[in-house]
């Protein structure tokens, strides 16, 4: 098994910590794994995007020409990233945000709703908790429990009052999946 995925938006939509989740997440689970961040010199608003391997033997290398999954959280990285992906690979596509369809169709878009479904559950800046849930549902990467126990791992100190709503998020995103597959 070999999973490379890039998760891109602009810098605070929480993409760096969609792959870190997911990388500490294979981590938990005994897989290989490897995390790159790159952005912008902006703290919010800028560009960010970072990509994960996942695999259960030894990675050659963190750098990534292209990826069997993209999470796209803002137009410009939609426009960036969609040529990357794999024929018969998986674009996620923050639908509330980045109106325009992708053009590939040897691949599988799913079209998620992140933003609306995670001030649906009750926590607005949620949309990467959402998109996350959605891609570890259709891809199958790594468990859903072990995200939840991630979360209460990981939100700690004056971050453990997102600790319920994030876990929320990531069930609505992967509940949302289960109607596009």
């Amino acid at each position: 098994m070999l999973e490379q995925v890039i998760v891109a938006g602009f810098g605070g939509q929480g993409v760096l910590r969609i792959g870190q989740m997911i990388t500490y997440a294979g981590f938990a689970e005994g897989k290989e794994v490897t995390w790159a961040p790159s952005y912008g010199p902006e703290m919010r608003g800028g560009t960010a995007n970072c990509s994960c391997v996942i695999s259960d033997e030894p990675i050659g290398t963190p750098v990534l020409m292209e990826a069997n999954s993209i999470i796209v959280m803002n137009l410009p990285s939609l426009h960036k990233f969609e040529p990357v992906v794999i024929e018969g690979g998986k674009l996620f596509i923050n639908s509330s945000i980045i109106k325009e369809k992708a053009t590939r169709t040897d691949i599988s878009v799913f079209y998620i709703e992140a933003s609306d479904i995670a001030a649906e559950a009750g926590n607005a800046l949620g949309a990467n908790m959402v998109m996350l849930g959605a891609y570890v549902a259709a891809t199958g990467i790594v468990q859903l429990e072990t995200l939840y126990d991630l979360v209460k791992q990981t939100f700690t100190g004056s971050k453990a009052k997102f600790v319920d709503s994030n876990i929320e998020c990531i069930k609505a995103g992967a509940e949302a999946i289960k109607a596009l597959v």
